[in-house]
Formats: structure tokens, C-alpha cells, sequence
């Protein structure tokens, strides 16, 4: 399990070993296992930048909208400079879900306005 949650989807079958470094990647046949063993339909896993907050991989299909793995990231323009938007997943008692995607905000106006510019001189 632990190698599972702390690995990365990736389109090679099976498992390898992850060219960040640290950790795994897993193939859709070892997530499709994992769900069908344990009876569930999807993993929800985080840790891992995605550009829209949110990223399905391992699908069925071309027209499938939803994978067996999912990737939610909730940090925005990460690090202040990757400029992602970022996701919440929203689950229900029925498990219907929908994802909330949001940009990062802006910095306070109070601390854009405390900036002076230095004088001439100083230049």
C-alpha cells in the first residue's frame, strides 16, 4: 500500500523505478488490480503537480472522462512560480464527486502599496 500512495501513475505496465529519484511508478495494470481487489472505483492520491489541480490517469478509453487513478493537487501556482490552478475533490454520502478548481489569489493590496520605490540617489 505504502508503495502505491508514495509512487506515480505512469503509461508503462507494471512497476519501475521512478526517474524523480525516490519512490515508483505503476502501470494502469497494477491500479486496475488494486481497485478490483479491494473493491473500489478509483485512488484519489496527491503529492504529484498537475497543471489544471486535478489529472485522471490509467482510463479505459479514449471517450472514458474518469480513470482508476486520480491526482488532486491543492496548492496554486506552486512554489510562486508554476502557475497551476488547483482542485478540492468534493464527495457526498452517495460517492458522486466533483472537483472544485480555483487560481491562486493575489497578493494584498496593503502589501503591493508598502513597496516604495528608493529614491534617484540610490540607484
Amino acid at each position: 500500500m505504502c508503495d502505491l500512495l508514495w509512487s506515480d501513475p505512469d503509461e508503462q505496465a507494471g512497476w519501475s523505478v521512478s526517474p524523480r529519484g525516490a519512490g515508483y511508478t505503476f502501470g494502469k495494470d497494477v491500479s486496475e488490480a488494486f481497485n478490483k481487489t479491494n473493491g473500489i472505483s478509483f485512488i484519489v492520491r496527491a503529492h504529484q503537480l498537475v497543471s489544471d489541480g486535478f489529472q485522471w490517469t490509467h482510463k479505459s478509453g479514449p471517450q472514458d472522462n474518469e480513470g482508476a487513478v486520480v491526482t488532486v493537487f491543492s496548492a496554486p501556482n506552486y512554489c510562486y512560480r508554476c502557475g497551476n490552478r488547483a482542485a478540492i475533490l468534493e464527495v457526498d454520502e452517495h460517492l458522486k464527486h466533483q472537483f472544485l478548481q480555483f487560481d491562486h489569489a493575489a497578493p494584498p493590496k496593503a502589501l503591493i502599496e508598502s513597496k516604495r520605490a528608493l529614491p534617484d540617489y540610490f540607484l
